[in-house]
């Protein structure tokens, strides 16, 4: 099966530090070896200071950092891989646009690097290599977080209408009239991302007609957006939206604002299918709206007569690191050290504790002490082990499927939302992509 999957587009902000430059897969900012990230808290401060311990204690094998905007560093990668002047690490969320850079031999093959360090193979869950494996080989070292897709909810919304989580899908629908009946927008959804809307796809097609349906797409069958479970998946969405679930004026909403997450910690939704990431955002964004205990979380819900396991879930399984194949051996083997240092390193100590106090789902093996012990432990408790006992943790599509694909699924998402094209159309559209 396809493996699981940080984020398909993680709510970030501003451009930051040093422009790119360099060239011969060096390129982005001052250092000996180099890195382009994604800008936004509190990421960019936890990477920024990760950086600044590696280059104090590496006076000799400095890493230079550049920080981006989620498209905008999609954007740029993509032209610098293919002039042949990447940053020596490359940040990616593994999948589809991973394999498209091992076919194009832009990265290096770490299998054997792997096999010769096995305690920095082990630092992280087993599952997350799925998607940093190309044809058996590893191009990519897991890191950093898993970007878990869950439902979140306003607990004094639900207090006020009297309602509790859905556990099936008849159960969320009730609620959608439920709210609307109440004045309260049923489901916030920033459908200008287009990738915010995909998530419900996703588990749709999961639940309808289980992972075998996706698995079949990823893997090239032919007509396979043509399944039956597929098209009774997207006729769910239509239905979905027919119905009023989504906030009057969805698709105006941009994911990259935080839009649709201050729609919920201002009480004027109820619901919001989203990252696990979101946690923090709102941690950080509306401190007492969590503290308070007004935020709560569930798993999507089974779809009556559905396939799919209730327990499977979608989303990113970690980020994604590679080398440039074009980097110097300097800055390779800077790159690696880096990779395995447990003191300075990219996952050393410091910044796994980091993550967990932002209340992420860190995916570092074996912390399930840190995990208890934090201030948000009921969240990350649940979503560790939703990701530790998850049958299937299907990759996000834009991230499984081929750059080519990605888009074209992105455009029809959109036309699927707005109504103006049918699931048969959609499938239609799709399957005229497969194999790009």
């Amino acid at each position: 099966m396809l493996a699981m999957a940080p984020l398909a587009g993680a709510a970030l902000s501003a451009c930051g530090s040093s422009g790119p430059g360099g060239s011969g897969g060096g390129g982005g900012g001052d250092g000996k070896a180099s890195m382009w990230y994604l800008s936004g808290e509190p990421n960019e401060t936890i990477k920024g200071d990760n950086l600044k311990a590696w280059n104090d204690a590496n006076p000799e094998e400095t890493i230079g950092v550049t920080f981006f905007q989620n498209d905008a560093y999609k954007t740029k990668i993509k032209t610098a891989i293919g002039a042949g002047q990447a940053p020596t690490i490359i940040y990616s969320w593994g999948g589809g646009t991973l394999a498209s850079y091992a076919a194009a031999d832009q990265v290096l093959d770490l299998t054997d690097w792997f096999d010769q360090n096995p305690d920095v193979k082990n630092s992280v869950l087993a599952s997350t290599f799925g998607a940093a494996t190309v044809d058996g080989k590893i191009y990519a070292y897991p890191n950093e977080n898993a970007a878990l897709i869950l439902f979140y909810y306003n607990k004094k919304l639900f207090d006020q209408v009297g309602a509790q989580p859905p556990t099936t899908y008849a159960e969320l629908l009730e609620l959608v009239d439920t709210f609307k009946g109440a004045g309260i927008a049923p489901i916030a959804l920033a459908g200008q991302s287009r990738w915010t809307s995909m998530m419900w796809l996703e588990y749709f097609f999961d639940r309808i007609g289980g992972p075998e349906v996706f698995q079949a797409i990823f893997d090239g069958t032919p007509d396979a957006w043509s399944n039956p479970d597929a098209i009774k998946a997207l006729q769910t969405t239509q239905d979905l939206v027919k119905a009023g679930g989504f906030i009057t004026g969805f698709e105006s909403i941009t994911a990259d604002s935080n839009a649709d997450q201050a729609l919920i910690y201002t009480d004027r939704a109820a619901m919001m299918l989203h990252g696990s990431w979101v946690y923090s955002g709102i941690k950080n964004d509306a401190a007492d709206f969590v503290s308070e205990g007004n935020l709560g979380w569930f798993a999507f819900p089974a779809v009556e007569g559905g396939k799919g396991d209730v327990k499977n879930v979608a989303g990113n399984p970690a980020q994604y690191m590679s080398i440039s194949s074009k980097a110097t051996q300097e800055q390779q083997d800077i790159a690696k050290k880096y990779f395995a240092d447990k003191e300075n390193g990219i996952f050393s100590e410091p910044v796994i504790d980091a993550y967990v106090e932002s209340g992420q789902v860190c995916i570092a093996a074996g912390i399930e002490d840190k995990l208890a012990q934090s201030e948000d432990a009921d969240f990350l408790q649940f979503a560790y082990s939703a990701i530790q006992e998850a049958p299937s943790f299907v990759q996000s599509w834009d991230q499984a499927l081929s750059p080519t694909q990605a888009e074209a699924l992105l455009s029809n998402i959109d036309q699927l939302f707005s109504l103006s094209i049918t699931p048969e159309q959609f499938a239609q559209n799709m399957n005229a992509t497969i194999g790009q």
